[in-house]
């Protein structure tokens, strides 16, 4: 008889503090606002006559889809960063512009975490790879804004064990170095970021990337949607 194969445990790790992912954790865009706006930045910015399509974007952050999408139409790493603090506004003021488009929607039982996390007095930011400006208007729109204290995103910072450790400090900041913090997120990119911090992460199935496959890479905890977390939640 062949053993059963393994699953991490359908249980939130315990903690003072929960850092979100947003993309594919939170919440899914079904809008073209974001996917726009780096169009925007790649031809007004950079005169490149290309889109992001074939660049990986999960688990990625905006400042590394820029940065390959201008690598693979040849600019120097030099003249890419030249360029970039306008990019970066020219892609915030775009989406922003635009936001009446966004329509985000939350993955599963969300809000209802959310809503329990908070009630339970745990401290909530987000962890995204996301430029900030885009990252808070994608929260709003979803309504869900309000839970989150603090954010790390990607204007300062292209990787995403840089945004997970600002994140960290944040929350050391608020509530001491002895907090103790677990991500939330959908990819792998996520869970080896959290490994790099030797701190807990729970991954959701809600992304673009199957449980098994974000078991392979050894979270604390996998569900295929937060609502498994509610039914026996301990926090």
């Amino acid at each position: 008889m062949k053993n059963p194969p393994f699953q991490a445990a359908s249980v939130l790790p315990p903690a003072e503090a929960y850092l979100f992912d947003i993309d594919g954790t939170l919440l899914n865009s079904r809008d073209g606002v974001h996917y726009n706006a780096f169009h925007a930045a790649v031809r007004e910015i950079y005169g490149i006559d290309s889109k992001i399509d074939g660049v990986p974007v999960h688990g990625n952050t905006d400042l590394g889809i820029l940065r390959a999408v201008a690598r693979r139409a040849g600019l120097s790493d030099a003249e890419f960063e030249s360029k970039l603090p306008v990019a970066i506004a020219c892609m915030c003021a775009t989406a922003s512009r635009n936001s009446a488009g966004m329509e985000p929607e939350l993955c599963p039982s969300v809000r209802e975490l959310l809503v329990a996390l908070q009630r339970a007095g745990k401290l909530l930011g987000v962890v995204s790879g996301n430029l900030e400006p885009i990252g808070w208007l994608k929260l709003e729109a979803a309504g869900i804004k309000q839970f989150f204290a603090f954010g790390s995103f990607s204007n300062q910072r292209e990787l995403r064990r840089e945004i997970f450790a600002h994140g960290l400090e944040q929350v050391q900041r608020r509530l001491g170095d002895r907090a103790r913090a677990c991500f939330i997120g959908d990819t792998p990119a996520d869970i080896d970021a959290a490994r790099q911090l030797a701190r807990p992460i729970l991954a959701v199935a809600t992304g673009i990337f199957p449980a098994a496959e974000l078991l392979a890479h050894g979270p604390d905890a996998c569900v295929s949607c937060c609502s498994e977390l509610l039914a026996g939640i301990d926090l």
